[in-house]
């Protein structure tokens, strides 16, 4: 049994987080600047980060790890810290799970090693090599494995190539689950053009501990991917981790349409589509979390907010607004978009 097998025993399924960046960015920190630099240089705020979302009701949260490949660290000429950068991420986490669960014997506090993508292109569309790809995870895995993550968290991807090259690395550097998330914002797939369904062959073939959804162009992709992955296997441990509603600029500051009240009914609506690890995404605060906390667990009845298909969305987005939709339990058992 693993330590995701023991969490999600206790209810039958478990809280993530929001946002990393949001509160990064509510601490200090500078737009283009690298976040994992912080691990080292502010690690009192990345722990304050970590236990917002630990104190908001989170059973498992991410590290500060992000772009923690020699790749996107080599962009900030920190591809030499590689190992430090990333231990210090998961230590960091380590600290914040240990003191919370000495304080609260009741709670379980998962740590998550994030894993995002290199940004490089793999052969034959770009330079980088599947053997090049693994090697660069594997070596970020080493440095979060070191520091006490519980778990490995490849998250945002695009590419079912990459994803495995990942796989491939996090398991050469340790025995830890390893869970992954590809990001729906193409008209219902991947950048790379990958659907959930795709998504979920993969992941059996694999044999990955969960797989799932993140980030996205919206909600309602992000639901129809974990609906499309359930009917692949409906075994699969599913991950549904989506934006806080729609992008908006207001001015120069831009600002997501998702309240908590539209968080707390889409994490009802994620658990009906078969996803038992349920959290939030761009956007998203402590406050979104606290809310989907007390829905879930049923302190609170499921509010009662619009909830909106895709093509709605992309209209509301276009006029800058909202249109009205669906209540929110219609979408669960809305047909998947291709």
């Amino acid at each position: 049994m693993t330590v995701l097998d023991t969490l999600l025993s206790r209810r039958g399924y478990a809280l993530i987080d929001g946002a990393t960046g949001t509160e990064l960015f509510r601490r200090g920190l500078e737009s283009g600047d690298p976040p994992e630099a912080w691990n080292i240089d502010e690690p009192e705020k990345i722990k304050s980060a970590y236990r917002a979302y630990v104190d908001a009701g989170s059973d498992l949260f991410l590290t500060n790890s992000f772009g923690g490949t020699h790749y996107r660290l080599a962009l900030h000429k920190l591809e030499d810290q590689v190992f430090e950068l990333n231990e210090a991420a998961a230590r960091l986490g380590r600290e914040v799970a240990e003191s919370t669960m000495a304080n609260h014997p009741d709670r379980m506090v998962v740590v998550a090693g994030s894993m995002g993508p290199t940004g490089e292109l793999l052969e034959p569309m770009g330079s980088m090599s599947p053997t090049a790809c693994a090697a660069a995870f594997e070596q970020q895995a080493e440095g979060l494995a070191a520091g006490g993550a519980d778990v490995l968290w490849i998250e945002t991807m695009s590419s079912l190539e990459e994803l495995e090259s990942a796989a491939i690395g996090a398991r050469r550097a340790c025995d830890l689950p390893v869970c992954a998330t590809m990001s729906f914002d193409t008209a219902g797939r991947t950048m790379m053009g990958v659907t959930g369904t795709m998504a979920g062959e993969l992941a059996t073939r694999l044999g990955l501990d969960a797989i799932g959804a993140n980030c996205g162009n919206n909600l309602a992709d992000t639901e129809a991917a974990i609906r499309q992955m359930h009917e692949v296997n409906p075994e699969l441990v599913l991950i549904s981790k989506g934006n806080a509603g729609i992008p908006e600029w207001h001015g120069s500051e831009l600002h997501y349409t998702g309240t908590p009240e539209v968080m707390a009914a889409y994490a009802v609506r994620a658990r009906e589509a078969g996803a038992s690890l349920i959290g939030a995404c761009c956007g998203s605060e402590p406050e979104h979390i606290t809310l989907m906390r007390s829905v879930l667990d049923g302190d609170q009845p499921v509010p009662e907010v619009e909830a909106v298909t895709a093509t709605t969305q992309l209209v509301a987005k276009k006029r800058g607004g909202r249109r009205r939709g669906r209540r929110a339990g219609d979408v669960a058992s809305a047909p998947a978009d291709d």
